[in-house]
């Protein structure tokens, strides 16, 4: 059977081409990502710091129970969760949009992935760079801050940049809650057209396109950030 492009310019029944559809699909995609990497992230961060507070047993327990819920249930399971539960047991949230519970679930899914990536990098660093800060006078809250932190990102910059290219792909999910990211069109324009493989070609290109923009952007800011001789071996690295 013939491919035939020339579908991208027909019109999808709504006054717009599939084109233009896709490409709005593309720009929901872009969304939710981009909205789900900022939650995880921040409490990503937060939650991996409290994971390694010396003298906290009890912070560093609550965020234990955090990564291990949110990493061992499934993500589909957590997205309808929150989509079709959470409204429920609280209903100030019946209001709020879809993509909101979407950002929401992917980004404390993702979240526990990369607290557990703060927790390694923190750790790697040697115990000599907490005491330093400590003798200098720093408070706990200002030896993460000024010393901890910034090295800890430099070290999990590579485990970073892959998580965050996964939470791109998993933004496919949000399908399954008729958020009209690209999977959803993909399955809708199939279903109308008929023109599986040239649809799927389109989508996929566009998912490689977006990742590969991710994978440079990251490589950028992390040859950026880098320090000239440092080196993290077994957890006692220096300078």
């Amino acid at each position: 059977m013939a491919w035939d492009w020339q579908v991208f310019l027909n019109d999808d029944g709504g006054g717009r081409t599939y084109l233009q559809w896709m490409m709005d699909a593309w720009g929901w995609t872009l969304s939710v990502a981009g909205a789900s990497w900022v939650v995880a992230v921040v409490v990503g961060a937060l939650i991996g710091t409290l994971r390694t507070l010396p003298n906290s047993p009890w912070l560093v327990r609550i965020a234990n129970v955090w990564v291990e819920l949110f990493r061992n249930i499934p993500l589909l399971v957590q997205i309808f969760l929150w989509y079709f539960v959470v409204p429920k047991l609280f209903p100030a949230m019946k209001d709020l949009p879809g993509f909101v519970l979407v950002v929401f679930a992917l980004g404390f899914f993702t979240s526990a992935r990369i607290a557990e990536q703060v927790r390694a990098g923190i750790q790697a660093l040697p115990r000599g760079q907490r005491y330093a800060g400590m003798a200098m006078g720093f408070t706990t809250a200002q030896t993460y801050r000024y010393v901890l932190l910034p090295m800890a990102v430099r070290i999990i910059m590579p485990p970073l940049t892959s998580e965050s290219m996964n939470l791109l792909k998993n933004s496919s999910v949000a399908f399954a809650v008729s958020i009209a990211e690209l999977t959803m069109f993909a399955m809708q324009a199939q279903e109308e057209t008929s023109r599986g493989i040239e649809i799927y070609l389109a989508v996929t290109a566009l998912y490689a396109l977006s990742a590969f923009a991710v994978n440079r952007v990251f490589a950028f800011i992390e040859k950026k950030i880098q320090i000239p001789g440092f080196i993290v071996a077994g957890g006692t690295g220096g300078h």
